[in-house]
């Protein structure tokens, strides 16, 4: 348990190095797969949906539920781009388990049927 801890803080550290030195560059276009003007941000703020965006049997952590929920009603094209973003990708999330959230969430207003990438929001 502790290590799982650890391996968060870790990971959370080395996002926050990774966004703070990326900022500029131009291989993390704003312009992203979802085709909104996203930025890093809705990856970054999905940390606490990493365990669930891994396994698609983990519980989704009720922080988790509302950072996505809220993101939905702001600008739904940006959930799609941060499941699809190379921050997830290198986090090890996987976009087609990713792409379950809302409905593991019961949140009624996700985009059901949508495709994401390669993947269809169920």
């Amino acid at each position: 348990m502790a290590s799982n801890y650890i391996f968060n803080i870790y990971f959370i550290a080395i996002l926050i190095y990774f966004l703070a030195t990326i900022k500029n560059n131009s291989f993390l276009p704003l312009t992203n797969a979802a085709g909104g003007n996203c930025g890093n941000a809705p990856a970054a703020s999905l940390v606490p949906c990493l365990g669930a965006a891994k396994n698609a049997k983990a519980k989704v952590p009720p922080i988790c539920c509302g950072k996505v929920g809220a993101l939905l009603k702001t600008s739904p094209k940006c959930l799609c781009a941060a499941i699809l973003s190379p921050i997830a990708k290198n986090a090890g999330a996987n976009p087609a388990v990713a792409v379950t959230i809302p409905k593991r969430c019961n949140i009624k207003n996700r985009p059901i049927g949508k495709k994401c990438g390669r993947y269809i929001v169920p």
